[in-house]
């Protein structure tokens, strides 16, 4: 590749240095797609503008497989050093005043509000009453995007399903959760008290998450006629409430809906699922003050 001098370093460089640093960190183009948020071919399209920006070979792909070149490995380094002292220097700025201020951003996985422990909301009003400069940036999403967020540092923190781990991220159980198999009070289940064999149960019509599932939750659901997909737990609820479909609930969750005679938990001795909510923060992440008081305020 032709030998170039390189000028100044621009936000597009900032972006296209950190898509690099994902994807080397992941092992190849498809494992990043989840972390980025964009297909193979837009970071191919990416690696090569940053290969031109930089005049080097930064790796190898094909059907080898990926591999870092030798510069593409001191490129990782140095950018790595870069990016971590633009994010030391932006805390270092907010800390230089004697009270915490600054943005948190915090992304939580939907439908927590109705879990009765309470613990991050009880953080948060510590975070209000004790630092009110503090600006608080709540995100409701997925957990895939809430991982991304963390990935690449737009979220300081995040409260997801503990399924799987992700490298690159820490994770710390808040809380359990319990949830059950519930059919609406228009599905044919509802009146129907008899246990499920398992011919029913292979005829069940069903709704399965599209977030990453725990192998208990895998195996409960290959025994279901799953139909149909949803996102989070509402999109589930919603689907339950057409009468068509029976879904996993945490039973949190379901309580309103339970208590007003709207659903019920389906062979609950049975399809029973015990799944723990972690807090979640980047690995090797620069001290941060509010993250710090925040995670404190939470024990």
């Amino acid at each position: 590749m032709k030998q170039k001098s390189l000028g100044q370093i621009a936000d597009f460089d900032l972006k296209l240095l950190r898509i690099f640093k994902t994807v080397a960190e992941s092992g190849s183009f498809s494992a990043a797609e989840s972390l980025l948020g964009i297909s193979s071919s837009a970071i191919s399209l990416s690696m090569s503008d940053l290969e031109k920006r930089l005049g080097m070979r930064l790796c190898q792909r094909g059907r080898s497989g990926f591999s870092l070149t030798d510069e593409g490995r001191e490129i990782l380094q140095m950018s790595e050093t870069m990016l971590a002292s633009i994010e030391n220097f932006r805390l270092q700025v907010n800390q230089m005043h004697k009270q915490l201020r600054g943005e948190f951003n915090i992304g939580i996985i939907n439908n927590l509000v109705t879990q009765p422990q309470m613990r991050l909301t009880n953080a948060l009003e510590k975070i209000r009453v004790k630092e009110p400069n503090i600006h608080i940036n709540l995100t409701m999403s997925t957990a895939s995007d809430i991982e991304r967020g963390l990935m690449d540092g737009r979220l300081h923190v995040g409260a997801l399903p503990y399924n799987s781990q992700i490298s690159g991220l820490h994770y710390t159980s808040l809380y359990d959760e319990t949830s059950y198999l519930y059919c609406s009070d228009k599905h044919p289940l509802f009146a129907l008290l008899d246990p499920l064999d398992d011919n029913k149960l292979a005829q069940l019509e069903a709704v399965v998450p599209t977030c990453r599932m725990t192998g208990e939750m895998i195996a409960i659901h290959q025994q279901l006629n799953c139909v149909a997909t949803a996102s989070d737990r509402e999109g589930i609820a919603f689907l339950i409430l057409t009468g068509r479909l029976v879904g996993f609930l945490p039973d949190h969750y379901a309580a309103n809906w339970v208590n007003n005679g709207m659903m019920r938990a389906i062979s609950p001795e049975r399809f029973v699922v015990k799944s723990a909510i972690a807090l979640v923060t980047r690995k090797g992440r620069h001290p941060n003050g509010i993250v710090d008081y925040f995670i404190k305020a939470l024990s």
